[in-house]
């Protein structure tokens, strides 16, 4: 057994850091993802309740109501946390409990202004994102180093949080801030400058990529990618994210109501809760219909997401929180564009499920 347990010690020794390096960063991005995404809902749907309140001024919304501001208190408390607790737990699935604390203290740094030559940088998602990959790396590292047993007791709650806190939040603000900085600011006026057919391909783009996988990892990039940009004031691509999250769910549901001849009563019942779950944004609703005929469900919800998401892009649709659906529109610059667009996203999905579905025979099975 002793002998046993030194060739494992061994195999593990041999394996490099960077091993699996891929899989690692799909699963690490995943896990981060998954644990912002209820900060993100509880954000989100208490500012859209605060904002709904509100009056358009010079600034945006402006909320008055003392209870409202509560309510938006809470809600940007939920926003702040979004990149901290993604930092923090992109580098906790590379690494483990001992990267959680320095995550957490990068996702601070990189979402707050830090001073460099004397101009305030900000990097947000990005940072975030690059600085959870070096923390989740380095911590894995400092985990190799041979150490006496005292020492190796206080590793992971001392001298690793310190230790990385250090060396990364120095290099952050004295080599990284500055270059990344910059990039997400070529990106913001790059983005802010698309104006017709470039909008409307981005929006078809993102409104593919929210659909093809209701919520899985294609759909969360999409997610990330334009919430990015909502910290640095570009809201457009946010907002046709917000339209193509709701289409999916909302058009099963529709084609499940309507289509009586091609459902059945258990698709009618996914069809009700399917409709409520794509009133408040929640994508994943389309998955039932999807894993019982993903080959006529996928191609309706795609186009139709896509459309609904180019509309709002050719519109020039905001939104100013991280949450989608009909529950978030006082939360737009355009209400009723808004809606119309999940409206004729929906109906052109729904359309298209109708047409591809073969009608049922009275057993309840497909006639083919």
């Amino acid at each position: 057994m002793a002998e046993e347990t030194k060739e494992k010690a061994k195999e593990k020794k041999k394996k490099g850091l960077f091993d699996n390096l891929g899989k690692d960063l799909l699963k690490a991005f995943n896990t981060g993802v998954s644990y912002f995404i209820p900060i993100v809902v509880v954000g989100g749907v208490f500012l859209a309740f605060s904002l709904a309140s509100g009056k358009a001024g010079a600034e945006g919304m402006e909320v008055t109501n003392p209870f409202m501001q509560n309510l938006n208190l809470i809600g940007m408390a939920g926003i702040k946390m979004m990149i901290p607790v993604m930092t923090a737990y992109i580098a906790y699935s590379l690494a483990g409990k001992p990267a959680l604390a320095p995550g957490f203290v990068m996702g601070y740094l990189v979402n707050n202004p830090v001073s460099v030559n004397g101009t305030d940088v900000s990097t947000g998602f990005l940072g975030g994102m690059i600085l959870a990959i070096c923390v989740g790396y380095w911590v894995k590292w400092m985990k190799t180093w041979q150490v006496n047993d005292v020492i190796r007791t206080i590793m992971p709650i001392l001298i690793i949080p310190i230790f990385t806190s250090l060396i990364w939040g120095l290099l952050y603000i004295y080599v990284l801030a500055l270059p990344l900085g910059a990039f997400m600011g070529w990106l913001t006026d790059l983005l802010t400058g698309l104006q017709g057919g470039s909008a409307v391909i981005l929006g078809l783009v993102i409104g593919l990529m929210t659909a093809f996988d209701m919520g899985g990892p294609v759909n969360k990039t999409a997610s990330t990618f334009t919430m990015a940009l909502m910290t640095t004031s570009v809201y457009g691509p946010n907002g046709a994210f917000r339209v193509a999250v709701a289409i999916p769910p909302l058009a099963c549901g529709v084609a499940a109501l309507i289509a009586r001849n091609k459902f059945d009563e258990t698709d009618r019942q996914m069809g009700i809760s399917a409709i409520f779950m794509g009133c408040i944004g929640i994508t994943e609703g389309a998955i039932p219909f999807a894993v019982k005929d993903l080959a006529r469900t996928l191609p309706g919800i795609m186009i139709g997401s896509a459309v609904g998401a180019g509309l709002a892009m050719l519109q020039g649709i905001e939104c100013f929180v991280p949450h989608g659906g009909f529950i978030v529109a006082f939360a737009t610059n355009n209400i009723a564009l808004f809606c119309l667009d999940i409206v004729i996203g929906t109906l052109i999905g729904a359309a298209i499920m109708v047409v591809m579905k073969p009608k049922m025979e009275t057993s309840g099975t497909e006639v083919r």
